[in-house]
C-alpha cells in the first residue's frame, strides 16, 4: 500500500493551524521536524516548545487525490488563519515498507573503547571474545548510537578494572550500567524518573544474562544509600547542577565520576559546580558533546 505525504514548510505561529487544517482534510497523522536545525534542550516542565521554523508532515491514504487534497488543505487553512495563505507544501508517494525492518537493518554492532562492543539483540557479535553487550533500546533512550553515551561507554570501558560498584544516575535503557558489570563491576545501581526505563534495563539485563542479584533499579525516591567506586550520570545540563549535592553524596572519596548529555559550551559551568566535591578533568569531546570525568575529593 502507497502513502501521500504532504510536506509543509511552516513559520511557528502557522504550525497549530497547520496541524488542526491537515487533521480536518483526514491526515492519519502529523509530524513536526526542525526546520532550521535549531536545538530545544531542556524545555521548562509542562511547556512544549516549537521550533521557529518547523516542517509540519502530514501522512494520508492514497487513496485521496493529490490535487483535491491540496485544494481542500488550502482552504481549511485559510479559514482558520483569515485568508492566510498555504505555507510552501510538497505533495509525494511514498511507498510501502516494513519500517522496523529498515530500522533494524540500519543497527549495526558499535566498538567502544578496547574491550567492549554493543550489538543489537537480532545480530551475531562481530567478535565472539569481546565484551558482548546485547541491546534491544525498547521505549527507553540510549543504544550508543549518540555521542553522549558513546563517551560515557568508552569511559567505563577505560575505568572498570573490577568488582566496582557503578551507579548508573539516569539509566535509560540500562546500557551504562549494564556495560559496567559486563566489564566487570560487582554491582550496579540504576536510577530513572522514568518507570518505563526501569523495565528497558531489566530487560535488557536479562538479555545479556545478568544475575538479578547484581543489580538493583530505582525510582529517585527510594534511591539507597550507597558510595558508588563508579558514577556515571548521562541526563542534561539542568538536571545534572540540580542533582549535584546527590549525585557527590552517593559517590564515596576517590570514587570516579562521568557526567553528559552536556553540549561543550555548557561543560565549564558544570565542572565548576562538580569541583567542590570532586578534582574535575579536561572534558573530552566527541562532536558537539563532552563528557566530564572527575575523582571525588
Amino acid at each position: 500500500m502507497s502513502w501521500i505525504q504532504i510536506r509543509i514548510h511552516a513559520k511557528q505561529p502557522q504550525v497549530q493551524a497547520l496541524e488542526d487544517a491537515l487533521l480536518a482534510c483526514g491526515s492519519l497523522s502529523v509530524t513536526l521536524q526542525d526546520d532550521a536545525d535549531q536545538p530545544i534542550l531542556e524545555p521548562e516542565l509542562g511547556t512544549t516548545p516549537i521550533w521557529d521554523d518547523t516542517q509540519v508532515i502530514g501522512l494520508f491514504e492514497a487513496t485521496h487525490n493529490p490535487d483535491e487534497l491540496r485544494a481542500r488543505l488550502e482552504q481549511a487553512f485559510s479559514a482558520k488563519c483569515k485568508g492566510e495563505p498555504l505555507p510552501a507544501a510538497k505533495i509525494e508517494i511514498l511507498e510501502d515498507k516494513d519500517w522496523v525492518r529498515a530500522w533494524m537493518d540500519d543497527y549495526h554492532p558499535m566498538q567502544f573503547g578496547q574491550r567492549l562492543w554493543v550489538c543489537p539483540s537480532w545480530r551475531e557479535p562481530p567478535q565472539q571474545d569481546a565484551v558482548n553487550l546485547m541491546l534491544d533500546p525498547g521505549l527507553a533512550f540510549g543504544t550508543g548510537t549518540h555521542p553522549t553515551t558513546s563517551l560515557c561507554l568508552k569511559f567505563l570501558d577505560r575505568e572498570v578494572e573490577g568488582d566496582e560498584l557503578v551507579v548508573d544516575f539516569g539509566c535509560g535503557s540500562g546500557i551504562l550500567g549494564i556495560a559496567a558489570l559486563l566489564l566487570g563491576a560487582r554491582h550496579m545501581v540504576g536510577i530513572d524518573i522514568d518507570p518505563q526505563a526501569l523495565l528497558a534495563t531489566e530487560d535488557n539485563a536479562n538479555r545479556n544474562q545478568v544475575a538479578r542479584d547484581r543489580y538493583e533499579i530505582y525510582l529517585p525516591e527510594n534511591t539507597p544509600e550507597v558510595q558508588a567506586d563508579i558514577m556515571v550520570a548521562n541526563i542534561l545540563a539542568g538536571p545534572l547542577e540540580q542533582l549535584a549535592p546527590t549525585i557527590a553524596g552517593l559517590t564515596r572519596s576517590g570514587g570516579k565520576l562521568a557526567l553528559s548529555g552536556l553540549l561543550a559550551e555548557q561543560a565549564e559551568a558544570i565542572s565548576r559546580c562538580y569541583s567542590q566535591w570532586f578534582t574535575m578533568s579536561a572534558p573530552e569531546q566527541e562532536g558537539d558533546w563532552v563528557v566530564l570525568t572527575g575523582i571525588k575529593h
